[in-house]
């Protein structure tokens, strides 16, 4: 028998959090027990809480009620096992609950990977189904855990929504707006743009006059815009806009300005999510949430299975190397400090230069 510490959520009031100790029985025929020792807590897990409905993020791990478990991707080890093929001591990285341990059942088991087909996984989306088993991989990605955990899954959404751009050729615009370009998804995005030779569009970051210092640091902006100047912005030209913020008035705004020129308009996170609304009818392209598998879909048909990831990945590591000293990492330890931190993402208190890795063992 094994404890474990969770942390749930409301999920109805997400500020409203529950601190679970639990007893978890030895795993069951094909199961495997592990225990997570470290993940990432950034935007992106207020992303998952938004949409946990609509994408299913509340499904993987299952909670009592109203209450829900935010996925995180983090590291564990695996210390019980009845899996012939995955056993004690196999390291994993992949999508985990904010917990302490948690249950798995292989499947499809592969030398470097996994899929977790427990019955309530089927009818999510897969892309949260597979681990990777790290022992398996290149010495240089072993030992970028805390980048994997903080960044990889941000910088790899970044990744696909940049091919996702150069497939569609930016449909036809020759400037990039990116919201909230200090999130982490927002900078990959920018870094990733400004770092192809092959693509001339602009890159406009916007973001608030407090993080502009951090971005510019960055380098991966043509030009900085703060909320509330986006009158600066160049409207005469065909534009995309990518929306990293949630902010359906600033959407507004910026369709307004646009007109027409807005070709592409392409909602992906929730930085801002108090300032979302209903926006009516909008000048310029429809607006339309951004779902990166259905990219990575149609580049596993292009490309061959698993070629799409593999190229996130590598993309990843590449942007990761290049902010590892703009980042702050700072140790989460316990469930109580963790719902503080899960409050001050909520918030928007977190600043970019602040990479929150945390441990419930």
């Amino acid at each position: 028998m094994t404890q474990s510490t969770e942390l749930w959520v409301d999920r109805n009031n997400y500020r409203n959090t529950r601190i679970v100790n639990a007893t978890l029985a030895a795993p069951g025929q094909g199961e495997v027990l592990v225990a997570i020792d470290r993940f990432g807590l950034t935007s992106n897990n207020v992303s998952y809480a938004l949409s946990g409905d609509m994408i299913g993020y509340w499904g993987y791990y299952p909670a009592e009620g109203d209450w829900g478990k935010v996925p995180v991707w983090g590291c564990a080890n695996v210390v019980a096992s009845n899996c012939a093929d995955v056993p004690v001591g196999e390291r994993l990285w992949g999508f985990f609950p904010m917990a302490s341990h948690a249950i798995l059942r292989p499947g499809k088991v592969r030398e470097d990977q996994f899929v977790d087909i427990s019955e309530h996984r089927k009818a999510l989306p897969t892309l949260y189904n597979g681990y990777r088993r790290t022992r398996a991989e290149p010495a240089f990605l072993q030992s970028m855990e805390v980048e994997r955990c903080l960044l990889f899954p941000l910088f790899a959404t970044s990744f696909v929504i940049y091919d996702y751009l150069v497939d569609n050729d930016f449909f036809g615009a020759q400037q990039v707006l990116i919201g909230s370009v200090s999130s982490k998804t927002g900078f990959g995005l920018a870094q990733m743009l400004h770092d192809d030779p092959q693509v001339t569009r602009r890159v406009i970051g916007l973001t608030s006059p407090g993080n502009v210092a951090f971005v510019e640091r960055l380098g991966c902006c043509d030009e900085l815009v703060t909320y509330g100047n986006e009158a600066k912005i160049d409207t005469a030209v065909p534009t995309v806009y990518v929306d990293m913020s949630g902010d359906t008035k600033l959407q507004s705004v910026l369709h307004n300005l646009l007109g027409t020129n807005m070709v592409a308009s392409e909602s992906v996170g929730a930085t801002h999510w108090e300032a979302r609304g209903a926006t009516g009818d909008l000048p310029g392209a429809r607006p339309q949430f951004f779902f990166a598998p259905s990219q990575i879909g149609k580049r596993e048909t292009d490309w061959g299975p698993g070629v799409v990831m593999m190229k996130a990945m590598m993309a990843s590591a590449e942007v990761a190397k290049k902010v590892q000293g703009d980042l702050a990492v700072e140790w989460i330890r316990g469930a109580d400090t963790l719902a503080s931190a899960w409050s001050e993402l909520l918030d928007n208190k977190v600043s970019p230069d602040r990479g929150l890795m945390v441990s419930l063992l």
